[in-house]
């Protein structure tokens, strides 16, 4: 219920329909995706450089456990946002709830693998 306020609160008032209310939400996922992925590829070049040195052989390497990390995270995101639709289950407001759902966990996320780049 909180994301949904957060979301019509958090649009332009032209959004009138159901349908502006989840394009929107749509856009501003997209957003969050496009912001998350270039930090990803920044934290996977760190994690590259952390691979090269002394003592990283041991087990994965710091690319791989962030790989394997962020394939996790994907399935939880997607998983997690299913469950949060389903307090608007077969509703118009299901699609815009799963949209607004992601778009929070992946700024979230983006912060995560933000603070995975150590400044040493």
């Amino acid at each position: 219920m909180t994301l949904i306020v957060m979301a019509v609160l958090s649009t332009p008032s032209t959004a009138q329909t159901q349908a502006d209310l989840t394009a929107q939400a749509g856009a501003d996922w997209k957003r969050a995706d496009v912001a998350m992925n270039v930090q990803y590829r920044a934290t996977m070049a760190f994690m590259k450089t952390m691979d090269g040195h002394a003592g990283a052989q041991a087990g994965p390497s710091y690319s791989q456990a962030l790989l394997a990390s962020q394939r996790a995270w994907l399935t939880f995101r997607d998983a997690q946002c299913v469950i949060q639709g389903y307090g608007y289950r077969g509703g118009s407001a299901e699609p815009m709830e799963r949209l607004a759902c992601r778009a929070t966990l992946t700024r979230e996320r983006t912060k995560q693998l933000k603070d995975l780049v150590w400044q040493r």
